[in-house]
């Protein structure tokens, strides 16, 4: 979870986000690159060293013409890598329908028969000792650690947008429409997230928790939720 001194990405805790943290870690070199050429650059024509005949000039012509073409080549090819990644859904081992509402959260284990349930937020008053205000929910979304988890998400009556930053997923919730993805908890642990779109005065008040358990976990809490 972040906290207010963080600035930088969550822990990645799913392999789709590792790879968008990796590439962030790869634009940023470009940019910096393109920042200091810029740079040095300009501090030779201020100087006045830096002097060129601009009517006859092919070779600089050449030269700002290749080398941003290489450069958007060079960021291109991994960013659409990673798209392709994202968008890859294999024999999912679990599936799950995320619906928004104003302003909380319902969800259906279609796999299983009559696992449905709301998630509120826990009001303030409510919350246990050590769990965080704003975050906590009364029903967690339990997932197994290590399974593919696609995830249907739509909303019921206005534009939600169903995000966990740490597992690298953020689908738009848009009513009448069903938009998927998935993703993969690559170790146990809670995962917090929220709403991303802004959809009315609760907007801020409808937060998300993912838990991912051991496989047995998750076998004994669904049989004893649909039972």
């Amino acid at each position: 979870m972040a906290n207010h001194s963080q600035l930088t990405f969550q822990d990645a805790s799913s392999p789709i986000m590792e790879e968008l943290m990796q590439f962030h870690d790869h634009a940023l070199v470009v940019a910096l690159a393109i920042c200091s050429l810029v740079l040095y650059l300009l501090a030779f024509v201020l100087t006045g060293k830096l002097t060129s005949n601009t009517a006859d000039a092919q070779a600089i012509e050449l030269i700002w013409t290749i080398l941003p073409a290489a450069v958007l080549i060079l960021l291109a090819l991994p960013s659409l890598r990673i798209l392709y990644l994202m968008d890859e859904i294999n024999e999912p081992a679990l599936t799950l329908k995320a619906i928004g509402h104003q302003w909380y959260w319902s969800y259906e284990y279609t796999d299983f028969k009559d696992l449905t349930f709301d998630s509120y937020m826990t009001p303030t008053t409510d919350l246990p000792l050590g769990h965080f205000r704003l975050l906590e929910v009364d029903h967690r979304v339990i997932v197994p650690t290590e399974s593919t988890v696609r995830i249907i998400v739509t909303a019921d009556d206005v534009l939600h947008s169903w995000a966990v930053p740490s597992l690298g997923v953020k689908t738009d919730a848009i009513p009448g429409r069903l938009n998927q993805t998935s993703f993969l908890a690559n170790r146990t642990g809670i995962f917090y997230g929220q709403c991303s779109e802004i959809c009315g005065a609760n907007h801020s008040f409808m937060p998300i928790v993912v838990e991912s358990v051991p496989l047995a976990n998750f076998e004994n809490w669904s049989s004893l939720v649909s039972s």
